[in-house]
């Protein structure tokens, strides 16, 4: 989801949440909170106004970190369950063309957010090394594979001090072509650069220890989201592990037509899961991140 902050924090707060709703209409309206019917009614129209500023204020730069983090204050709650997605090539093509737009820095891959790089990082060395080490059920550290790579930003922070290679795959060109430079002299130990969409990709059989996808599981529908997951068990050494670090929706799903993806619930990204054959492990919600952010959860999978 975009990160137009500045004129959807303006407009109305953060009103995805139930609590923080009340509080508000309480204080700007001194009314008794509504019933449910008119409640609704409302919270869509202020939506409505919301998305409407955070389209118009989206400009190249202001983009959502990792190709996922978004402002709390877009979270639309949809009715459907599903992606929505009515045509599959427009869905992809879009969001290759908003990427192609994106400047190829750390800065341009987190929308402007480059400030929370390192709280990002920290939390999922954090969060990955309880499954690295030594002897039965440990992961190895042999070789990573990094989904939506972009320039390399965690491939040269996380995975490449864990791992001895690392594999990055990603749709945009430019991104990859940068990564060689981004990542220096450790760009030795990347033995694969991938220009494909994840809906395209098969990983190696028994390839990796770790499959690490972050912020791009939101420009995959349900069914290739299924689909890329399953293949990537297939390409799990034994003991690998897939970690999924995204976006989490309050309820429900939510499209952003700004670069052609959808932010999930937790409840749903679970259930596509367990349609994949996987089962989660552990989970932990990143912490230490900006309020006006959507909650960012990590799922470690086998």
């Amino acid at each position: 989801m975009n990160l137009c902050l500045a004129n959807a924090r303006r407009t109305l707060p953060a009103i995805m949440h139930s609590a923080n709703c009340k509080a508000w209409w309480r204080r700007n309206n001194g009314l008794g909170f509504p019933g449910d019917t008119c409640w609704r009614e409302y919270k869509t129209s202020a939506n409505h106004t919301i998305m409407n500023n955070i389209k118009s204020a989206s400009r190249r730069g202001v983009k959502k970190p990792g190709r996922g983090v978004g402002t709390a204050s877009t979270n639309v709650t949809q009715d459907r369950m599903g992606d929505g997605v009515q045509n599959e090539t427009v869905f992809y093509s879009k969001a290759e063309n908003y990427w192609r737009e994106v400047a190829p820095t750390v800065d341009g891959m987190l929308g402007g957010y480059g400030k929370i790089s390192n709280i990002d990082i920290d939390g999922s060395k954090k969060f990955l090394q309880k499954f690295l080490g030594q002897g039965e059920g440990k992961t190895g550290n042999g070789c990573a594979l990094d989904c939506g790579a972009g320039i390399g930003r965690i491939t040269k922070r996380l995975l490449l001090p864990l791992f001895n290679t690392v594999d990055l795959v990603d749709v945009t060109q430019e991104f990859l072509d940068q990564a060689k430079v981004y990542l220096g002299d450790d760009s030795k130990r990347v033995e694969n650069y991938f220009c494909l969409g994840l809906q395209d990709f098969i990983p190696q059989d028994r390839r990796y220890d770790v499959i690490w996808i972050q912020w791009v599981i939101g420009h995959l529908t349900d069914d290739h989201l299924v689909e890329f997951l399953h293949r990537c068990r297939g390409g799990l050494r034994p003991e690998g592990l897939i970690v999924i670090k995204d976006n989490v929706a309050y309820e429900g799903v939510i499209p952003d037509d700004v670069d052609s993806s959808v932010c999930r619930e937790l409840a749903l990204v679970k259930s596509l899961v367990t349609r994949a054959g996987l089962t989660i492990v552990c989970e932990e919600q990143q912490m230490n991140f900006p309020d006006e952010i959507y909650q960012v959860h990590q799922l470690a999978l086998r």
